[in-house]
């Protein structure tokens, strides 16, 4: 059990990391320690756990013949000795690029400091020798070099490409270190490193700016990052560096699974510092789920074994804000571009999966029931879509609407508009009087004039509304097209079997309901309907989400019931992608959403809708959630086919989330209360 407090990262598996780019002094080993010192104080206070610079930052990587003068190499080795006493006073792991001298050859080395000593040295495995770089000029490669030792700050430290250093304590990690050039190569070192156990990859670098190679170099790293299933902190040589022939940016980033998660200006002229809370324990979960990793490990274990180095890191006391961006709305993200980008995909991807189920059954008729609610108001439009795909007149979509006992003027006027806008052929049953005699077969109270409105009287509506649209199909030789979404399969809100959990196929099963409403947004501004049904889509975008199921003068508000959509998506996209604790998940829904001021919202989002919920609120959601998630595996068992449309997941039984139906929630709910303060 930890004893850090709730609201810090390390609590929840997140280490801080850093890469900073001092203003270099060349040739001058004592000040550039100077400036080191100081940014790890910088970092120290700001609670970082690690911290990178980048290659050769000691004397300055553009020096040439002067990296072999005794002189300064004498100094280089006095630094580390300055460096190295500092540290006993400083938390974090900082990483410096050194030129040393080992038995007589000289290697361009990154230098790991900690708690008062060189922790390891590590040397350049691969050393550039074309264009601009003649590194072969002055050093030995690193590559195969091993087991040896080095003797700095007056004491002996690894030496070799075969370390890894590992944090012990409440937070562990592990981390792996190379420079430059070898994230170039075809088999980085880092690759072996991150098969080995390092969460936490390190890259010292001197890479000279060109116009376009900083689009080359991020591709590099997040794709290393993402192929590693790591973090990746890359420091580049900047401001101070010599101009003679080439230019520096100083660029440095930090990235975690493919994610750009930090970086620093570009070109500034003074010292620069991007930091970030890296997900180690995502890392780790990510690692165990994708298998191929692990075989990948097995089948080219390192001719080598490494060598752990370990050190104590303790993390910061007292609360600490979560340094990295947590999106509100994890399948709708705040990016406008990536957004676009985003609903295009998911809507095609519906109208793909339907429009091939239409081809392969050989039916030419497609039935569906529309509320004027948001998921059968998609729906109709991905049908709509399919039909003109297939060449099929759009009066092959039959379309109805099932009026209830609580069905509002509203939203029945609205399913009327848009079915006759959509062009399909247009109907409605009006299911009160089959359900009136149902109730009084049932002899249920309502049909004594008893106003009970439990969930008898709400599955006889909703499971008529489904039998009908089935019989029509059979009726019309057609496919009953399913309406409820991925949010809805989560937490059970749809009646099982003969009710709106049954279709012939489901488009919408795969996405989330705070996703619905943005691909709804896309359509009214695609250009693909006119500027009326522009109008309609968003009058029914406004709508009050409701299953119209329990007359009265109150809206039966669906979130009163499963809580707000927002935050319950939240919880699916955490518990089912990555497996996180539940006080996890608590502890990031509120760095995401306890203010409603800070962050980006995704566009379009009302302003009635940008909330703030603070812990009591995300705890009391969440524990609705588990018991609800648990509670209904039974629904997803049995659902229909749909296309998986995010890489959040899917809970189709053959596919993304497999568990017996008859699971419990306990030691889920046991720990979001143990761990999450009331």
């Amino acid at each position: 059990m930890t004893n850090l407090p709730f609201f810090t990262p390390y609590r929840h598996g997140f280490v801080r990391v850093a890469t900073a780019v001092p203003k270099v002094k060349l040739v001058d080993p004592a000040a550039n320690a100077a400036s080191v010192l100081d940014l790890v104080g910088q970092a120290d206070a700001a609670g970082v756990a690690v911290l990178v610079f980048p290659e050769l930052g000691l004397t300055g990587y553009s020096i040439d013949d002067l990296l072999q003068q005794d002189a300064l190499l004498d100094a280089v080795e006095a630094a580390i000795a300055t460096l190295a006493e500092a540290s006993a006073t400083l938390a974090p792991l900082f990483v410096v690029g050194a030129p040393l001298r080992v038995d007589g050859r000289l290697y361009n080395t990154a230098v790991a400091i900690q708690g008062g000593q060189v922790r390891g040295v590590i040397p350049k495995s691969f050393l550039p020798n074309y264009r601009e770089f003649y590194e072969r000029r002055w050093f030995t490669p690193g590559a195969g070099v091993v087991g040896k030792t080095v003797t700095l700050a007056g004491e002996a430290a690894p030496f070799g490409t075969d370390i890894l250093l590992r944090a012990s304590g409440e937070t562990p990690f592990t981390i792996g270190i190379e420079i430059c050039e070898d994230v170039w190569t075809p088999t980085p070192p880092s690759t072996a490193q991150a098969m080995a156990g390092a969460e936490i990859l390190l890259n010292l670098s001197a890479s000279n700016i060109t116009i376009g190679k900083s689009e080359t170099r991020r591709l590099l790293c997040a794709s290393q990052s993402a192929r590693a299933i790591a973090a990746y902190v890359y420091s580049a040589a900047g401001a101070g560096e010599s101009s003679t022939d080439v230019a520096w940016d100083g660029h440095a980033d930090i990235h975690e699974m493919g994610a750009l998660l930090a970086q620093t200006p570009r070109f500034s002229t003074t010292a620069v510092m991007a930091l970030a809370d890296v997900d180690v324990d995502r890392i780790r979960q990510e690692r165990m789920r994708v298998v191929s990793f692990g075989d990948a490990a097995k089948e080219a274990p390192p001719a080598t074994p490494f060598r752990i180095v370990p050190f104590d890191f303790v993390p910061p006391a007292g609360d600490l804000a979560l340094a990295r961006t947590v999106e509100r709305f994890p399948f709708t993200p705040s990016d406008p571009a990536k957004l676009a980008e985003n609903c295009y995909e998911a809507y095609n991807i519906q109208i793909q999966g339907l429009a091939r189920r239409v081809e392969a059954s050989g039916l030419k008729k497609l039935v569906i029931g529309v509320s004027g609610g948001l998921d059968s108001t998609h729906a109709l439009i991905v049908a709509a879509k399919v039909m003109d795909q297939q060449d099929l007149p759009r009066t092959n979509i039959l379309a109805y609407t099932l009026p209830g006992f609580a069905t509002s003027d509203r939203t029945r006027s609205n399913a009327w508009a848009l079915m006759k806008a959509m062009g399909v052929t247009a109907g409605e049953i009006d299911i009160r009087p089959a359900a009136e005699v149902m109730l009084k077969d049932l002899d249920h109270p309502y049909s004594r004039g008893e106003p009970v409105y439990d969930v008898t009287f709400e599955n006889v509506q909703a499971g008529l509304r489904t039998d009908y649209l089935f019989r029509l199909a059979n009726h019309n030789h057609g496919m009953v097209v399913g309406t409820g979404d991925l949010s809805e399969l989560a937490l059970g809100w749809c009646t099982y079997g003969v009710g709106d959990q049954m279709s012939h196929y489901n488009p919408n099963s795969g996405v989330a309901k705070t996703l619905i409403q943005h691909l709804i947004r896309f359509v009214a501004a695609s250009g693909d309907v006119d500027a009326a049904t522009a109008d309609l889509l968003k009058d029914i975008l406004a709508t009050e989400i409701s299953p119209e199921l329990v007359p009265g003068a109150a809206v039966q508000a669906t979130e009163s019931f499963v809580g707000p959509y927002a935050l319950q998506d939240f919880n699916l996209y955490y518990l089912t992608r990555y497996g996180m604790s539940p006080s996890k998940i608590a502890f990031l829904a509120w760095s995401a959403w306890h203010d409603a001021a800070a962050g980006a919202w995704p566009v379009g989002t009302p302003d009635a809708q940008r909330k703030a919920y603070d812990l009591p609120e995300i705890k009391r959601w969440l524990e609705l959630f588990l018991k609800r998630f648990f509670a209904n595996q039974f629904k997803r068992s049995a659902m229909p086919n749909g296309p998986k449309i995010s890489s959040g997941g899917a809970l189709s039984p053959r596919g993304d989330w497999r568990m017996p139906s008859d699971a419990s929630a306990d030691i889920w709910l046991a720990e979001l209360r143990a761990n999450t303060p009331a």
